[in-house]
């Protein structure tokens, strides 16, 4: 199989709680994953080059410290996680709050100079959402910086109301930036979006904040609230899935409490990294256009069509299944509605190698 498999370690899954609080959660995953952490640090340029110079500069105090405080005023139980997942892995705490606040922060730093040639590909991904009579699936390609391969971990949290979440995390981040699911039979997917900078405000809270919020939301309308409540700085695309209903809706959201939603149906509704239905202003991203265009010519009846697109690499720009050399498919979900599974594919999505198969049906009633 070549380095592919190579790189591809066995995606380690660590179970966690119940925990007396939310700092020793933290401190129980840091420990556990120091090395990956730590390593992961060491080798991301967009922290070394980027993000930590920044932070250095007198004019990343008007932006961090509103971020910061906004988001630890509102998500408290959160922020004590990253203060515990700090002191376990040895990694110091600005790195762990840089690397989960890189979405918002890069979007502040100035474009140019030979450092900042990394930013706009930062992480892509893409999904193939449908709901119909014989099937109801959302599907997922998992891209990021090459700094993120064999940097990831699945973390099953046990909190002390009996919930449990699975969400597929990056090395010193909050569970989830990717995509995951609750014991409510409520999952998610995600797709960055890059708003212009005309449509980007400081302050607000993290992306990374909000989706760990919702990896604890009782039921579609609960998410959605958890969403819609948050004043953002820039902008992030939710794919919000729930079996008990048999629904899928994709969430648009941007600064200024800016939302759109819309309910996937009969028709494949296919996102990259840019915005679809919330009419903003936006970064035009080539490799989204690309990837837009080359899924709307491609077969979506079965379910094997719908892998077959996401393990497409017809555009050697541009390709759906990224292998470099700066982005990188980390892995694919499929998310079974009617199977009610949440299954994580290892190499190309074409070959259909699944590591991981979750049940996601509700095992608690939804409040």
């Amino acid at each position: 199989m070549g380095s592919c498999s190579l790189e591809r370690e066995r995606l380690e899954m660590f179970e966690v709680g119940p925990c007396k609080d939310a700092y020793e959660m933290g401190l129980l995953i840091g420990q556990r994953f120091s090395q990956l952490i730590r390593s992961r640090v060491a080798t991301d340029l967009i922290l070394q080059n980027q993000l930590r110079p920044f932070a250095q500069t007198p004019s990343s105090q008007p932006l961090l410290k509103p971020l910061f405080d906004n988001t630890r005023t509102k998500f408290p139980r959160y922020w004590d996680e990253l203060l515990g997942t700090a002191a376990g892995s040895g990694v110091p705490l600005l790195d762990i709050l840089l690397i989960n606040f890189r979405k918002e922060i890069l979007a502040f730093i100035p474009k140019g100079g030979a450092k900042s040639t990394n930013a706009d590909t930062l992480d892509d991904c893409s999904d193939i959402l449908v709901v119909n009579e014989s099937m109801a699936i959302a599907a997922h390609n998992e891209d990021a910086n090459i700094a993120l391969v064999g940097h990831t971990y699945l973390i099953k949290g046990i909190l002390p109301n009996g919930l449990f979440f699975v969400g597929y995390t990056y090395a010193g981040e909050l569970p989830s930036c990717a995509f995951g699911f609750n014991s409510y039979g409520l999952a998610f997917t995600l797709n960055a979006v890059h708003p212009a900078e005309d449509e980007i405000v400081a302050g607000g809270v993290g992306r990374n904040f909000i989706t760990r919020d919702i990896l604890e939301a009782t039921s579609m309308e609960d998410a959605m609230n958890r969403i819609q409540s948050l004043e953002v700085c820039v902008g992030h695309s939710y794919n919000l899935i729930e079996t008990s209903t048999r629904r899928i809706f994709n969430v648009e959201t941007a600064s200024r409490k800016r939302i759109s939603v819309y309910e996937v149906g009969e028709t494949p509704f296919f996102h990259a990294n840019m915005y679809l239905h919330l009419h903003i202003n936006q970064v035009k991203d080539e490799n989204s256009i690309s990837r837009q265009k080359r899924a709307a010519t491609m077969t979506k009846i079965s379910k094997g069509d719908l892998l077959s697109l996401l393990g497409d690499m017809e555009d050697k720009n541009y390709p759906i299944y990224m292998t470099g050399p700066l982005l990188h498919t980390l892995c694919t979900t499929v998310i079974d509605l009617d199977k009610q599974t949440l299954s994580i594919i290892a190499g190309n999505p074409k070959e259909d190698d699944v590591s991981h198969v979750f049940s996601i049906s509700p095992t608690q009633k939804s409040h």
